[in-house]
């Protein structure tokens, strides 16, 4: 044959040629018995080593090997770790949504998240509803959670665009805007109330400025936005 290997499958040694890497796999895959019957020479293939300038085509095969197995440890391993946070947070969505059904009048459910919040490490949640959507003026006890829609919206521009959540750091006239009582406030995670983010907002509060920030999990967030709405309107009736 032309191209230095035998009929039987053996290499020649007689002639050198160029083969492409083409030509070779396919030469291979048509012969799959070639390793074996070439035994001898095989093992005494070397195949460069970034570190150890050439291993044997055997070492190379293993340490190909050892790399996927490792490979495949550590996705098993992201796996569980994602699977218990998944049911970390499932746990705390659970008990919170107890929490606040059972609540027999707003000041109650609005204690209720605040001291989950605290549970966790948080300085405070705090809830804020767009004046044109709940009827919030005198003679209602809660005139103090109404927020102006209009007020807010160059801060929905500029800090969440088309998203419903933002979770990072706020500068002053924001915190004052969103929370006026509120002290020692690092970051926020806030989110927006109702399915098109139009009701208002829940905001949780850490006074650590690392706590929050893009590009989190926004589970508990999502599912509460949605049924907060439903729960104040117990309480609240909307426009």
């Amino acid at each position: 044959m032309s191209n230095g290997i035998k009929e039987d499958g053996t290499a020649s040694g007689t002639e050198s040629v160029c083969l492409s890497d083409e030509q070779v796999s396919q030469f291979l895959l048509n012969n799959p018995d070639f390793f074996i019957r070439n035994a001898l020479q095989v093992e005494q293939m070397r195949v460069p080593h970034p570190v150890r300038d050439s291993v044997s085509l055997v070492e190379w095969q293993l340490s190909r090997q050892r790399n996927h197995i490792q490979q495949l440890e550590e996705e098993i391993t992201l796996l569980m770790e994602q699977a218990s946070a998944n049911e970390i947070l499932f746990t705390r969505l659970i008990n919170l949504q107890s929490e606040l059904v059972q609540a027999d009048s707003l000041q109650n459910l609005l204690y209720r998240l605040q001291h989950w919040a605290r549970s966790l490490g948080l300085a405070d949640a705090t809830i804020r509803l767009f004046s044109d959507k709940w009827k919030l003026g005198a003679p209602s006890d809660f005139t103090h959670l109404a927020i102006s829609q209009q007020a807010f919206e160059p801060m929905r521009i500029q800090r969440l665009g088309n998203r419903n959540q933002y979770l990072g750091q706020l500068n002053g006239p924001e915190i004052l805007l969103l929370m006026p009582e509120a002290k020692m406030v690092g970051s926020v995670a806030l989110s927006l109330l109702g399915k098109w983010g139009s009701q208002g907002m829940v905001i949780f509060t850490s006074r650590d400025p690392q706590h929050y920030q893009q590009g989190m999990g926004t589970l508990i967030l999502d599912q509460l936005s949605l049924f907060l709405p439903g729960l104040l309107s117990r309480w609240i009736e909307p426009t």
